[in-house]
């Protein structure tokens, strides 16, 4: 590992890893750091992008929720670097903004306008992505506490084994198999042909 000083946002020079070749022994280094992100990023953007547009049901807020996420990794990722599946950690960290939107969404005193409004306003969008929102499967799910609902789309959706979800979210393999467990059975007892009901 080896220390190199580059150029910051605020033209302040910045300390940061260059990551060495690690099948090539100790004295060869492998791209800069800012190649690795730039590679991070164009390999998991669109799994980041999926991932969050179903955490948040809107492919916009999901565009901002990683947008976010990636301008604080770019901060840490001389760290974030060094970690063995950076890539799960940037998902942890979108599942993190994401539970700190929606606690902020409920202070807010701003409620959203109907599907209809917004519907005969915006032409159709050809997107899969967006399809769940209309799903009342997935209305259901998003219902869900926000930690069973991510533990569920994390699995499901995402196809992550609990060890690697546990890893996203922080937690323990058996806090995560809890979450599941609660979030399926109340699936279960759920009548998933209608929409469930809003406050």
């Amino acid at each position: 590992m080896t220390w190199l000083r580059a150029a910051g946002p605020d033209s302040t020079e910045v300390p940061v890893v260059a990551l060495g070749n690690r099948r090539g022994g100790r004295g060869t280094t492998g791209p800069g750091p800012a190649a690795v992100l730039d590679d991070m990023v164009r390999t998991h953007l669109p799994g980041l992008l999926r991932y969050a547009t179903v955490l948040a049901g809107d492919g916009h807020t999901a565009a901002d929720l990683v947008q976010e996420v990636l301008l604080r990794a770019h901060v840490r990722w001389h760290r974030i670097a060094l970690m063995d599946r950076p890539d799960l950690y940037l998902r942890r960290m979108v599942t993190n903004e994401h539970l700190s939107w929606r606690r902020r969404w409920h202070v807010r005193t701003i409620h959203p306008t109907s599907d209809d409004v917004l519907a005969a306003h915006t032409p159709p969008q050809g997107d899969h992505a967006d399809a769940p929102r209309d799903d009342v499967i997935w209305q259901h799910l998003a219902a869900l506490p926000p930690r069973q609902h991510t533990v569920l789309v994390l699995r499901y959706y995402e196809g992550l084994t609990d060890p690697e979800i546990a890893q996203v979210l922080g937690t323990s393999s058996a806090t995560v198999r809890s979450h599941a467990a609660r979030a399926l059975a109340t699936l279960r007892d759920t009548d998933l042909t209608t929409a469930p009901e809003t406050r």
